[in-house]
């Protein structure tokens, strides 16, 4: 599997953030999917553009770039190497 922002991974421990006692749903990295793979779906897009479209809902670019891996694992998204854009993967 392909990392898409490896180098983040040399200092930084992966957790993402899961709704739980202490965590509601809205502060849970699950919260930030549908806005995410909402701007994808029609429209594959740039890291960057896809950032600057969604930053609003987002703390801090860290959970964005969270957000991004765990779509990726759950391959959601994937990213096009040609176009160096993300794409909404359809169904599963």
């Amino acid at each position: 599997m392909k990392l898409l922002f490896p180098i983040l991974y040399k200092n930084v421990s992966y957790s993402m953030q899961l709704p739980n006692k202490l965590f509601s749903y809205e502060e849970s990295t699950f919260s930030k999917f549908p806005i995410v793979l909402k701007a994808l779906q029609y429209q594959p897009r740039s890291v960057v553009d896809l950032y600057h479209l969604v930053a609003r809902n987002f703390g801090s670019t860290f959970e964005f770039i969270e957000t991004l891996d765990a779509l990726f694992a759950l391959n959601r998204i994937e990213f096009n190497d040609e176009s160096e854009k993300l794409e909404y993967v359809e169904g599963n």
